[in-house]
């Protein structure tokens, strides 16, 4: 009997090739323009929603939605997205912060020209019966200084194009150095600088407590009068009633908005009315090639989701490019599988944890590493769904103290991961390696140096090292009918305490485990499935 496939509901227009790429793998339903109410109804029988920009996914929709398992914004911003109710709730939000750069700097470009050769109002005139040259003489954008604040992907997609008009262009951006900047012909300065210097200047951060309202009355005063303003990155970053009397005594001299505070804004408000604002209804993504970009790319992330494997571009875990993701992605399925290891050879609840780190992985950001040994570590012992996202958070719940350390030193190979736990008094130490993209060694289990592949059914046995003690475990599944596949053994010294895991083809019945830590004295005889 085949598995049931997940369901995923898409409550936002999307492009049809992410809802095609969607049905290969689930079953999918396309509702818009929901209700929050009715979002709360429907919620509980689907493990995805795929919204936009339209659609706000609430703390009450995610409680509803007790299948969920990931809510996909097809584009960049998530500010219709409860995201801390999200992870709370185990909920993995995903966007696609680079299906649509290309698309947004393009419209940013075509805003600032718009703005500075009047076009809009110049075309409202012509289709009106005009002829009044005189009236809509622009300006020139070569030589000027162009300010980008947010030199993120779009922000540097954004300069390229201006360098490519002969504009200076200056940036702040407190993520990005001055070499980053440099490279691409860009000076990096503080936003005082940047107010200073400016004839243009562009918005291209997400909108949040520190952003909104940064271009307001106090950031008018200081910039360069006749500045003109464009923002097409999200609403309230610019303070309209602000906006509205720099355009009014002359500040400003010109604005071009894409997005607003409120949205759709006011009919026939002062701001959109003014004679220097050019606006559009929030088109910056509204490219045929972004659309689909986007829904492609959330669509392939929903179903590596509901898969299993954690997302590319996932807001409430550790962000990382598609690029480190490819690297540590045998790193991730290696630190579940210790995590699932430990969990099965202890027997309490972990009450500490420490992920050390060695060798070429430190390379790269291992903060979705140690997310996935927890996943795999705290799973078996908790009712409640344990998940990339709220991994952490749970493990704060339940006291567990997470650490991380990182040394390039302490091993000879090219990369390590050991992970050692406590339980209260009790504690284990397991650590491995990748050797390929799908090849993973467990190298050692408290001391002992072993060579196992983790995967499938394995039998760990503690005992005293003395002869005869493979053989009649071998006997004693053999005569159960259980075939080993594989053996791996380590030991102390000669005569002192050893370890031997056994690759199994079936599980055995517990009964049989109890007889085989009689029948050698074993300190304890554990099955563990990978």
């Amino acid at each position: 009997m085949s598995a049931a496939r997940s369901r995923v509901l898409v409550a936002d227009p999307i492009a049809e090739a992410g809802i095609e790429a969607l049905r290969h793998q689930c079953d999918v339903e396309v509702h818009l323009r929901q209700s929050e109410a009715a979002l709360i109804e429907r919620a509980p029988r689907f493990d995805a929603i795929v919204v936009r920009s339209e659609t706000r996914i609430t703390e009450a929709i995610l409680r509803a939605g007790t299948r969920l398992r990931v809510v996909a914004r097809a584009g960049v911003g998530v500010d219709n997205i409860d995201v801390a109710a999200a992870t709370r709730a185990g909920v993995i939000v995903v966007n696609s912060p680079e299906g649509n750069t290309i698309a947004a700097a393009e419209h940013t470009v075509a805003m600032l020209l718009s703005m500075s050769r009047r076009i809009p109002p110049a075309v409202a005139s012509l289709h009106s019966g005009e002829w009044a040259r005189s009236r809509f003489v622009g300006v020139e954008v070569c030589n000027k200084t162009l300010g980008v604040i947010g030199f993120g992907k779009i922000g540097r997609e954004v300069a390229l194009r201006a360098r490519g008009l002969q504009m200076s262009v200056v940036a702040h951006d407190g993520f990005v150095t001055e070499e980053q900047a440099r490279a691409l012909g860009v000076e990096l300065v503080d936003l005082k600088t940047l107010f200073q210097r400016s004839d243009y200047i562009t918005v291209h951060t997400p909108l949040t407590r520190d952003t909104k309202g940064l271009l307001g009355t106090a950031a008018f005063e200081q910039m360069k009068p006749g500045v003109r303003i464009i923002n097409c990155a999200r609403g309230g970053i610019v303070d309209e009633a602000a906006l509205l009397e720099a355009l009014s005594n002359g500040r400003v001299a010109g604005a071009a908005l894409d997005v607003f505070e409120q949205e759709p804004p006011t009919p026939h408000s002062p701001l959109l009315d003014h004679p220097n604002v050019v606006a559009t209804p929030h088109l910056g993504a509204s490219t045929e090639e972004a659309q689909v970009n986007v829904a492609l790319d959330v669509a392939d992330q929903i179903i590596r989701v509901l898969a299993g494997e954690p997302a590319r571009a996932a807001v409430n875990l550790p962000a990382v490019s598609a690029e480190v993701f490819n690297r540590i992605a045998p790193y991730l399925e290696l630190g579940s599988r210790i995590g699932r290891l430990h969990a099965q050879l202890g027997e309490t609840l972990p009450t500490r944890v420490n992920v050390s780190y060695s060798g070429e992985v430190l390379k790269d950001d291992i903060g979705p590493v140690t997310r996935s040994v927890l996943v795999g570590l705290l799973q078996p012992f908790l009712a409640e769904g344990v998940n990339y996202v709220n991994a952490p958070f749970i493990a704060g719940q339940r006291g567990l103290l997470v650490t991380e350390s990182k040394s390039a030193g302490w091993t000879d190979y090219t990369n390590f991961i050991r992970v050692e736990v406590d339980y209260g008094a009790e504690r284990r130490v397991i650590g491995g390696t990748v050797l390929g993209r799908k090849d993973m060694r467990i190298r050692e289990i408290d001391g002992y140096k072993i060579d196992l592949n983790p995967e499938g059914s394995l039998l760990v046995v503690q005992h005293h090292d003395r002869p005869g003690i493979i053989g009649l475990v071998g006997t004693m599944m053999g005569d159960a009918g259980v075939n080993i596949a594989g053996m791996y053994v380590g030991r102390e010294a000669v005569g002192k305490r050893a370890m031997m895991v056994l690759t199994i083809d079936s599980a055995p019945p517990q009964p049989l485990l109890d007889e085989i830590k009689r029948a050698i004295q074993a300190d304890y005889v554990r099955l563990v499935v990978l």
